[in-house]
């Protein structure tokens, strides 16, 4: 892909792509957070989480239940060895200066969404995310951090409010709203990984604001008949 990504561009687009989706987010998010305990079934959960992106970026409308479906666990045994490849190569990355580490997590973190969109091998999910991410990785970053920080944001503001006092009933209503904005903002991140994920793979950018179309100039009129005498 030639263009650069737009980094403003991208969050609208992202945010666009989440409030199609926002019912449906926050109730896949929920049914995750509510079964992510219970064993074997929560790998397939996990994996199917990991697809979001991808289904997003191609127009799909989710059903919260998709993710309970078999499909997700079949290739789990090679799910664990891709996170076992990324989680050991970015601690390695982190230990040699931190940006290492983070040019690595930018690099890899489309694996996952390639590995169950595409159905490719752990190693081969790693060597496209990478081929993507390249030239783009500071753009990702800057996206993706510019919509963490606005959440950290407003998360702040609310302890602030909420902990004045240090009144506990206070700051445990504070907490909550707290962990609602955060299963609220789910959509909003998922969005802008959608946007990236299909930039990034089909080279589709927001389409410019269309030029307002010229006035038809009218049509010359047809000479009239001589008049009989």
């Amino acid at each position: 892909m030639d263009k650069k990504l737009n980094i403003m561009a991208t969050i609208k687009d992202g945010i666009a792509i989440a409030l199609v989706n926002f019912v449906s987010l926050i109730l896949t998010t929920l049914l995750y957070i509510v079964t992510i305990w219970i064993p074997y079934l929560n790998v397939g959960t996990t994996i199917a989480m990991c697809s979001l992106p991808a289904e997003l970026a191609k127009g799909n409308v989710i059903s919260p239940l998709f993710i309970f479906d078999g499909k997700y666990r079949r290739n789990m045994g090679e799910f664990f060895i891709l996170y076992a490849l990324m989680g050991g190569a970015i601690f390695a990355g982190f230990l040699f200066g931190i940006i290492p580490g983070l040019v690595i997590s930018v690099a890899w973190s489309f694996a996952a969404v390639l590995f169950v969109d595409k159905d490719m091998s752990a190693l081969d999910a790693l060597h496209e995310s990478n081929r993507l991410t390249y030239g783009h990785k500071w753009r990702i970053f800057g996206a993706e951090f510019l919509v963490a920080i606005c959440i950290e944001i407003v998360a702040a503001i609310i302890g602030a409010i909420f902990g004045i006092g240090e009144i506990g009933w206070l700051e445990a209503i504070g907490t909550i709203i707290t962990v609602v904005l955060c299963i609220f903002a789910v959509p909003a991140v998922y969005g802008v990984e959608a946007s990236i994920y299909r930039q990034l793979t089909t080279g589709e950018f927001l389409a410019a604001p269309a030029a307002a179309p010229a006035p038809e100039a009218p049509a010359p009129e047809a000479p009239a008949a001589p008049k009989a005498e």
